[in-house]
Order: C-alpha cells, then structure tokens, then sequence
C-alpha cells in the first residue's frame, strides 16, 4: 500500500469504547437481524460470521482483519470521511475502510458520519459474496484513475465538517446551521460534476443505497441502507420511488445528511459492473487524447500521461498544442515531475531530476510512414537517428527538435525516450519551446496519448502528497454523571454475560431514575433480562410501564422502544450472538 493512504489509518483504540457504545451496537445489531433476514438480499448472520463480527460487541479490527484475508481482502481503521480518491483507492487494494468512531445514542437510528455500525455492519458482511466484492474492488480500481477537482475537494470538507459538528452532542445549534447551508451552497455549485463527482453518485447508489432484485421486490445490499435501523424499514416504503438502475443513474445527485427520496433497483451485480463499464469508457484513462490531457489540465492535480510507446509522464499538467484535429502534439507539466514504464519509475528520471516540469511533443515524423517508437534501434539509425549524432526532427505538427543524440531509451520493442544535448525546440510559427541554455532535453517518443488518469504511475517513487483534512472528529470527555451511567451499562451487561444474582439490578434500575430519567436503553436491557429469565416481575413491570409512558411522552423514542419490545418477545438466537 502507498505512503500517502497509510497517513488516514489510525489506531482503533478498542479500550475506548465504552459500555454505552457497545449497547448501541448491540441493539442496532440486534434490529438489523430481526428486520434485514427478510430483506437483506444475502443471509446476514453467515455473513457477519464470515466478517469477524458478533451480535453482542464492538468487532476488533484484528479479528476483522483475519476473518476478511480468507476471502483476500483486509481492513484499516481511519478518522471519519477520508478524501472519495483515498476510499477508492482503498477498494482497489481490496482494503474495507471502517470509522472508529461509532454513533452516539441519541443517532442510533442513523448518523451523517461514517461509524464502526455503517462500515463493518452494513459493508463487511456482504464482501464474502464474491460477485460483489469483485465489483466492490473493480469499482475501487476505476475511481482511483477518476479526475477530480477542487471543488470536489471542498465539498467533501464542508461535508466532513458537517458530520463531525452533528455527532457532536453540545454542538452549537448557529454553527450547524452554518455547516448545512455551506454543504448546499457547494453543492449547488460543483459547476460540471468531475469524473470523481460522477464515480461518487454510482458508489452512492449502489455500494452505499442499492437495491438488487425487481421494482416489485427488491432487496437491500447497500451499506447505508444495512446499518441504517430507521431507513432500512422507510426505504421499502411506496413513497420511496424505486428506479431501474442504468448508466442515467449519474444524473441523480444526493444528500448525505438526508434520507433518500428514491432508490435504485439493479436486476444482478453483473448489471453493476455493466453500468461501470460503460462509464469508465467514457473516463480520460481510456479516451486519452486532448480530452484526457484537458481533464488533467483542469484538476491542477498530480495526473499521468501514457504515451502510445508506453511512457508515462506524471506531473501537474499546465498546457498542451493541439493540431488542427484536436490532437495533442505538444504537452508540459509544471513542477517536479517523473517518468515512467509500466509504473516503474526510470532510472535518473524522478521529479528530482525533472524538478521544474517536462515539455515534449508527440506525433508522427513528417515524411514518416511508422511512428517513431516503432523504429528499433538499427532502423533509427538508418534514418540517422543514432547516439552522438546531430539530427533534426521534423514532426508532421510543424515542430522541430534539433540537437545533439546523447541516449535513446526503449523498453518492450518500443523506442520511448531521446536524449538531446545542445537542443532547441520550436513550434510551427517557428517560437522558441526549449533552447540550449536550458540543459538536456528529454524527448517523449509516441504518436498518441492513449491514457491519462489520476495520480503517479509509480506511487512509491513519486510519493504524492495526498490531500487530508486538518479537522478531526470529535471524541467526548466525560463528566463524572457520564461515567456514573457507563458502570451502570457495565453493570447489565456483566449480569447479561454471567449468570448470577438479580438483586443488585434493582438497584441499577433505581440509579438510573434518580439520576439518568432520560435513558432508555440501560432500562430495556434490564427489562429483557428480567423477563427472558422470569424474575422480579413486579421490577419488570414497574420498568416496562416507565417505558411506555417514554414512548408515549416522546415520539422520537415511540420507534426505539416498540422494536426493543419486540425483540424481547422474539430474541435472537443465542447461537448466533457468540
């Protein structure tokens, strides 16, 4: 893995997590289980199992990541959103992303950031379908060639920054308001939607929100839906529209912080990739050309050029000459840039060598029938083409190289690279592109720019300098009533785990009304031991009537605290929480 995605991991620190957190977890599970084995598209307990992943805790990233290697893919812990360039990447590496963080209680229906819940609950389990972990890696794959732009760039911090201010329980309420009218506001003006803009809305509605099956019936696949216990039962609503899922999905924008309005059904995962083909052929790494070197161009990010010998030129491209067809015939990077062969770095051409950019042309020889990188050495130098000899070069563009042969370069039966000294280069209307004073030049040998894409072709050797945020999310210092009503989560959850006495639950139960009224989900959890082992029944109903009247009293718990009831009249099987 390249430097530059090692800088988002970070460490789980599973000590962290405290009892309140894996209550969530436990719960949100637990629904998920009740709910989505009817309308997960595959069985979800095998597939949790297949994940390292339990129904009772929090998973440790190790036990992730040695369940995940079976079936050769792996996991790494980041700091909420990364760059979509970074995530991609990942993909590609067939590396699961997984926040560390993990909801509050107060957003366990569902959160706008990525959790621990959304990524190994809703991602993990279904990555040991091969069909959709081949697309999952192949979907990676593309995105990590996708252009991007800075407004893509500034959408995903104003997105980030969102999200950390709404997992933040004392958050001020003008600050937030702020954060969602900028989200907007940079969403309304991405101006032209940038190949990584387009990547991001098929991800979003297939990996995150897709649906597999028929308009009548479908089933959930997508992550977002999974791990959402609210939206996963909204989501198969009639007011939802449910939309065939073709490449016209790229039209459809979304809204991170809202549940979505419509959704897309795809017939097969085979139809995934399909609808991923046909857009990636419309992408700058295959269509190359002027297209291609104009994306670059416009990113003003570090982008690669695959000349038709097969060099690849990496660098931030600043201009190019086209001919009268639109072809390019001359191209320039600014600053350091590299050279490249099969995404090997040549030797002596690292962007310390090329320290102020590379300029060179491309095209055919005028007069020339096979393009020059198809010349071997003994018929270049039939056409006087040879080392230590003075050529000029006349290409059919009107450019002219001119200067002395130092070394020729070729690899794969391709000439690739000619090193002048002494050199002057000139375009058609005769000005001047590169003179003597300015060193050796490197010419690029290639009739065509057949590719270009995002990022280094040699990563390790050019070690790019990846964009990350400088906000980081945010992690609570609890006050001593917090941590009170941790030892009580404890408490139940050690009782849950090992049989014993029930008295001192009581007790717990007393602690919570006099100091923690507004809880509700330590309550359920000694209600469901009380009433699964059928003691302390007048405890149980002075607990079960407290909640009714919450839900009662409450709407925004009403949902909560109905399903809680149910899953403790239809527990999940005690086999499949261990």
């Amino acid at each position: 893995m390249p430097a530059h995605l090692k800088q988002f991991i970070v460490d789980q620190h599973y000590e962290h997590y405290t009892p309140v957190d894996h209550a969530v977890w436990r719960y949100v599970m637990r629904q998920n289980y009740s709910y989505l084995k009817d309308v997960a598209y595959y069985p979800y307990i095998p597939g949790l199992q297949k994940a390292g992943l339990t129904i009772e805790k929090i998973p440790n990233l190790q036990e992730m990541n040695d369940a995940l290697a079976k079936i050769g893919w792996g996991a790494v812990t980041v700091d909420g959103f990364i760059p979509p360039a970074a995530f991609m990447e990942y993909q590609a590496y067939r590396v699961l992303v997984i926040a560390a963080d993990i909801r509050q209680l107060n957003h366990i229906e569902y959160t706008p950031a990525p959790d621990i819940i959304h990524e190994s609950a809703g991602h993990a389990p279904i990555i040991a379908d091969k069909d959709y972990h081949e697309y999952l890696s192949y979907f990676g794959s593309i995105g990590a060639k996708a252009m991007f732009s800075a407004q893509d760039f500034e959408l995903y911090e104003a997105i980030r920054a969102l999200s950390i201010l709404k997992e933040m329980p004392d958050a001020d309420a003008e600050e937030l308001s702020k954060a969602e009218e900028l989200v907007a506001y940079r969403q309304e003006n991405m101006g032209e939607p940038s190949e990584m803009a387009l990547l991001s809305r098929l991800h979003w509605w297939t990996v995150e929100y897709g649906l597999i099956g028929t308009l009548e019936n479908p089933k959930i696949y997508g992550a977002g839906l999974l791990s959402s216990i609210g939206e996963s039962v909204s989501c198969m609503q009639s007011n939802v529209k449910k939309i065939p899922y073709t490449i016209d999905t790229i039209n459809y924008s979304y809204d991170i912080t809202q549940t979505q309005p419509h959704l897309f059904v795809t017939p097969t995962f085979q139809n995934l990739i399909d609808v991923l083909e046909a857009f990636a052929n419309t992408m700058a790494f295959r269509v190359g050309g002027a297209y291609g070197l104009k994306k670059a161009i416009d990113s003003k990010n570090t982008c690669t050029a695959v000349y038709s010998s097969g060099l690849q030129l990496t660098g931030t491209f600043a201009d190019m000459i086209t001919d009268k067809n639109g072809d390019p015939v001359y191209i320039r990077t600014a600053g350091p840039s590299a050279l490249a062969n099969n995404n090997k770095q040549l030797p002596g051409h690292g962007k310390d060598y090329h320290s102020h950019g590379f300029s060179s042309p491309a095209g055919k020889l005028k007069g020339h029938a096979m393009p020059l990188e198809s010349l071997s050495i003994d018929e270049l130098g039939y056409f006087g083409i040879a080392e230590g000899r003075d050529v000029v070069l006349e290409f059919e563009s009107g450019i002219v190289v001119s200067g002395l042969v130092k070394t020729i370069t070729a690899a794969n039966g391709k000439t690739m690279l000619i090193t002048f000294t002494n050199c002057t280069v000139k375009d058609e209307h005769g000005k001047v592109l590169f003179e003597p004073d300015w060193g050796v030049y490197d010419m690029a040998v290639g009739e065509k720019i057949v590719s270009v894409f995002c990022g280094a072709a040699d990563k390790d050797a050019f070690v790019e300098i990846a964009y990350k945020s400088n906000t980081g999310t945010h992690h609570p210092v609890y006050d001593g009533r917090t941590l009170e009503l941790h030892k009580l989560y404890q408490q139940v959850r050690n009782r849950r785990q090992n049989s014993g006495d029930f008295g001192f639950l009581g007790n717990v139960w007393f602690a919570l009304q006099k100091n923690h009224h507004d809880d509700w989900l330590c309550a359920l959890e000694i209600l469901e031991i009380l009433e699964h082992e059928e003691v302390e029944p007048a405890l149980a109903h002075e607990i079960r009537a407290f909640l009714e009247q919450k839900a009662a009293n409450e709407p925004e718990y009403k949902k909560l605290i109905s399903d809680g009831f149910y899953l403790i009249k239809h527990p999940v099987e005690q086999k499949l929480v261990v």
